[in-house]
């Protein structure tokens, strides 16, 4: 089973690029991250032509989540507890399967700028409710996916000039602490564990000709459950999506599992 994740930054915006991606890739999972529409206006027709299965979590203009699926989608789920008062569409989860059961979540983690600022109080928030129902998620000892957007940056070889991104949110030892509580409770970043010493990003920004200068952080990141992390065959980028025309400024990451 091949599962991919890839913020899209606005589906209407890139609509060709993906289903494009989506052809030449053909996973049999995709989560998007930045959908930037309302569920009802979601382009489901274009993705479900393709055999995928479709359901979404999105608000207007911004943020907002989907997973694709050549699977059957059950038990969707959307939102995470602890927070009532929390509207924004960043989380949405499934359990998809084909020989066996596997339950992907499709996270879009708040960025966090300028910090201090209470945009950065908000993404510490997010990330330890993140963390209860990752904690969740083990007990279950199932097969299970968490994957998005992270917005973080977990360590200096996953930027290629990690002293401009020191006060940054997404680099700041606050939130890189809060990455490290997320491996230590069991979790395994899959394309660490395919490429433990790889110096490659999943993001370039649209500014300083970043694309040109190779100028990239790795923020989108496929954490597994130790009952997936067992499953676990490859972990690749797409980087050639960033070349092409009008690209997001990801690129979508994909593990393939034995499942």
């Amino acid at each position: 089973m091949k599962i991919a994740t890839f913020n899209i930054n606005g589906v209407r915006a890139r609509l060709p690029r993906i289903l494009a991606w989506l052809q030449s890739r053909e996973p049999d999972v995709a989560l998007l991250q930045e959908i930037k529409c309302q569920d009802q206006i979601f382009p489901r027709t274009p993705f479900e032509d393709l055999g995928y299965n479709v359901t979404t979590h999105g608000q207007k203009s911004f943020n907002g989540v989907a997973i694709l699926s050549k699977f059957p989608l059950e038990n969707p789920h959307t939102g995470l507890k602890g927070d009532d008062d929390d509207t924004q569409a960043r989380w949405i989860e499934a359990v998809v399967g084909h020989r066996r059961a596997v339950r992907v979540c499709c996270l879009y983690l708040p960025n966090g700028n300028p910090a201090p600022s209470p945009k950065y109080d908000y993404k510490l928030a997010w990330m330890e409710r993140l963390r209860s129902r990752m904690a969740e998620l083990l007990v279950l000892e199932e097969p299970t996916v968490v994957a998005g957007d992270f917005n973080v940056i977990p360590q200096p070889e996953d930027a290629a000039n990690p002293d401009r991104w020191k006060d940054d949110a997404l680099y700041l030892p606050d939130t890189r602490a809060a990455w490290r509580w997320l491996l230590n409770m069991g979790y395994t970043d899959a394309f660490r564990a395919v490429h433990p010493t790889a110096r490659a990003f999943t993001f370039w920004d649209f500014q300083r000709r970043a694309w040109q200068r190779d100028d990239g952080i790795r923020i989108d990141h496929l954490l597994l459950t130790p009952q997936c992390a067992d499953l676990l065959q490859d972990c690749r980028i797409d980087k050639d999506e960033r070349a092409q025309l009008k690209p997001s400024d990801h690129v979508p990451i994909w593990i393939e599992i034995d499942a």
